[in-house]
């Protein structure tokens, strides 16, 4: 594997592209090794008053899934919800990341399990805008069922499960809908960049927008950043293993694309028909390119998306590590068309649809929470009394997940909820907590409780879990019944 030419041994994973002196990339990335995280000079900035945009009861950060189930729940349950967004849509990695295979929300049995929100939104899809095995095979392990499926992201370890391909417009699409139904405040193209602290207490949040600087104050703040942005900027401790991962998939970083004017049959085809071929195809790819990523088939035939590249060794949260993946992805993007273009059959026609609008990040920080899930609990098939919600777990030799509702309660800060791949757990458990479903699930516990604790005034970590888990269920989701395998 070659690194690139920084000093610290960041590298590309499987990266074999040599790229002359004289391009802006290598430009760049060497500028970028040149500068210090915490530069030494600064300037002063006079203290300014900032303008309270508006008050709200409860205040989301981050409008991707775990920022919409949040608000949406919260709303329902008669709160005043503003929800902040800095992009230009709803959805995060789902649609502006082109995160569109919605991972596992059945079981090995085949039933749902992660329901509620995930599933009012999937439902509100329109035809022809979400792909995925039919109920009636969810948990099958019949070979035909299982290959069909399996191209199409939706067979796991031999077995079909619930996991669709979606359009991304129409996902933002409805997701705005939902919000505007519930009765939630948006703002979009705003950014939060700091907090308005009072002790352990946050009174709100300050973003930026073309107007300038604001803040919102709220009774409850929901951090659904995706980075943990909102307890980060109070200062409060986090947990990140990120540094010193090397190739570890869950800290790799990549800017996905799609591509339309493909003939997907005609790929399975050639894949299934003549293996021989196929492999050489692969190999050939990987002599090119350094790395051939994989075409998966999108919600229609004609479309497919690649996930990677994956870079590695770089930080989300680092601005020089984000611009340097967002222009290697670029190139590697047209690279491969060119590839497929010239020898994979089914992609002779194949032109650029879209390269994705947010970065691919999967992990910075961590929040640290009254109760940290971990791998030790869920393997050993751990049952919470304060469970919010269900996942399917990684192998059929484990039953099925339950999340603690103290993964999403800050234990630094009293008035703080965190929804999204941020939750308190291990490294083991952030690798499936942080998929799209998951992320529907904690989203939603952290509106629900984020409502009940500014209706009654209640912290979040004092508040009557029976009652959350009941407006939980009235929500639609899925919760075991507490047992003789429960623990507190």
């Amino acid at each position: 594997m070659a690194t690139s030419d920084g000093a610290d041994g960041r590298h590309l994973e499987n990266e074999q592209y040599h790229l002359g002196r004289d391009s802006w990339f290598t430009e760049g990335t060497e500028k970028r090794e040149e500068r210090d995280d915490a530069p030494e000079r600064t300037i002063h900035e006079p203290a300014r008053e900032t303008p309270v945009h508006e008050e709200t009861d409860v205040l989301v950060v981050g409008g991707g899934p775990a920022g919409c189930a949040a608000a949406v729940a919260a709303a329902r349950l008669g709160a005043k919800v503003t929800l902040v967004e800095r992009y230009n849509h709803l959805g995060g990695l789902s649609t502006g990341g082109l995160v569109i295979w919605i991972d596992r929300m059945s079981d090995w049995e085949g039933k749902q399990i992660i329901t509620g929100f995930a599933s009012e939104i999937l439902d509100r899809l329109p035809e022809g805008a979400v792909a995925g095995a039919p109920p009636d095979q969810w948990g099958s392990t019949d070979a035909e069922h299982v290959a069909h499926w399996r191209e199409r992201l939706s067979a796991f370890r031999d077995v079909v499960c619930w996991s669709p391909m979606i359009d991304p417009e129409w996902l933002k699409f409805e997701s705005l809908q939902m919000l505007g139904e519930a009765g939630v405040r948006l703002l979009l193209h705003s950014w939060v960049v700091d907090v308005v602290a009072d002790g352990r207490e946050l009174r709100g949040a300050i973003f930026e927008s073309k107007q300038g600087r604001r803040a919102i104050l709220a009774k409850v703040v929901v951090d659904c950043s995706g980075d943990l942005d909102v307890c980060a900027a109070a200062g409060v401790p986090y947990e990140s293993d990120v540094e010193g991962q090397g190739s570890n998939v869950q800290h790799c970083m990549n800017t996905a694309f799609t591509w339309a004017g493909v003939d997907f049959k005609r790929w399975v085809e050639f894949k299934r028909s003549q293996p021989e071929a196929f492999r050489a195809l692969t190999k050939q790819g990987n002599e090119e390119l350094g790395y051939l990523e994989t075409a998966h088939v999108g919600w229609r035939d004609d479309t497919v998306v690649l996930m990677g590249p994956r870079l590695t060794g770089y930080s989300g949260v680092n601005v020089e590590d984000l611009t340097a993946v967002e222009i290697e992805s670029r190139r590697r993007m047209v690279a491969h068309l060119d590839f497929f273009r010239r020898n994979a059959p089914g992609f002779e026609n194949a032109w650029l649809l879209l390269s994705a609008p947010q970065i691919g990040v999967r992990h910075t920080r961590r929040l640290i929470g009254t109760h940290k899930m971990t791998m030790e609990e869920w393997r050993t098939g751990a049952r919470h009394e304060d469970e919010i919600g269900v996942s399917p777990s990684p192998s059929s030799k484990f039953a099925n997940i339950s999340v603690p509702y103290g993964c999403i309660v800050a234990a630094d800060l009293d008035n703080v909820l965190a929804g999204g791949r941020h939750v308190a757990c291990d490294p083991q458990t952030q690798a499936f907590m942080r998929e799209i479903p998951q992320c529907w699930l904690t989203g939603q516990a952290a509106g629900v409780a984020a409502a009940l604790s500014a209706g009654t005034g209640a912290a979040p970590k004092d508040l009557d879990v029976r009652e959350l888990r009941r407006e939980l269920q009235g929500q639609g989701v899925h919760l075991q019944q507490s047992g003789a395998r429960a623990v507190a």
